[in-house]
């Protein structure tokens, strides 16, 4: 019988957890929220016709909390994504994460990110509007108070916090995490957030890293430059020595200090524009 390598080992461990193959090697001491107090678990949400899935985390007992939606990373709903739900919902709300790749492929077992980037790319911007705007009308059905929508998104998901706040006229606030402002358009995908700087109808939160490789620093001046000209609320935080994902606890890109003061700062631009 063949023996694993430990790179190997390491992935099939974080399958076992419910992190994405493709997400590589977990952290020895990744953040797990406990679910006591919470109602929580997999949810199916309607969407044109049919549904998508999604995963859900709630206070229990409370009545109307605030809405979250939370947009995935590029590996998707995995066990990351659920807990930063749990961790909204600790803090308050009604946290919800819809799969929002479901119908152009599962990346849970895909094991690299060349084999995920196809799929990805494959994901029409509308589709992703329709589908964000579902999700926000159930969970006010589901209970929370749509009066204050809120959304988050980390990576590719930071990208559509920020299109999204130029779509809905529902929503109240909204904090992107390292998402990219700019890059190739197509029929897709044909805005970035650098389009839309000047058609939010929620103000934006930035939270960037100043080491992110990906996400030059001239880009994110770019952006704040926009957003003045705009004249609104949004603005960008830049974390010194953080790279891209530095949030995502369960990676080796995880910088704690500037994560914890991002989550702190994420929370208190809710208070301040979705209460």
């Amino acid at each position: 019988m063949s023996r694993l390598t430990r790179r190997e080992f390491l992935v099939t461990s974080a399958a076992a957890a419910g992190y994405t193959l493709a997400a590589g090697p977990l952290r020895a001491d990744v953040i797990s929220t406990p679910t006591k107090g919470l109602v929580e678990g997999a949810v199916s949400i309607p969407v044109l016709g049919r549904s998508i899935p999604g995963y859900r985390a709630k206070p229990a007992g409370v009545e109307k909390p605030p809405v979250v939606l939370v947009v995935q990373e590029i590996f998707g709903v995995h066990e990351y994504i659920r807990d930063v739900c749990r961790r909204l919902a600790h803090a308050g709300h009604l946290a919800v994460a819809p799969d929002l790749y479901v119908r152009q492929g599962d990346v849970s077992k895909l094991t690299s990110f060349e084999e995920i980037r196809p799929i990805v790319a494959s994901v029409p911007d509308a589709q992703v509007m329709a589908d964000l705007d579902a999700t926000a009308a159930w969970a006010e059905a589901d209970g929370g108070n749509g009066d204050r929508l809120a959304i988050t998104g980390f990576c590719w998901g930071g990208r559509i916090v920020w299109l999204y706040s130029a779509h809905s006229k529902k929503l109240r606030a909204g904090v992107a995490w390292y998402g990219r402002l700019t890059g190739d358009k197509n029929d897709l995908q044909p805005k970035f957030p650098l389009d839309v700087a000047d058609m939010l109808h929620a103000p934006v939160l930035g939270l960037y890293g100043a080491e992110d490789t990906g996400i030059p620093l001239d880009n994110v001046e770019k952006m704040r430059a926009a957003l003045a000209a705009a004249g609104g609320k949004s603005k960008i935080d830049v974390f010194d020595a953080a790279p891209h994902g530095f949030h995502a606890d369960y990676r080796p890109s995880y910088r704690d200090a500037a994560a914890r003061e991002g989550w702190t700062r994420m929370l208190d631009w809710f208070k301040l524009h979705a209460a």
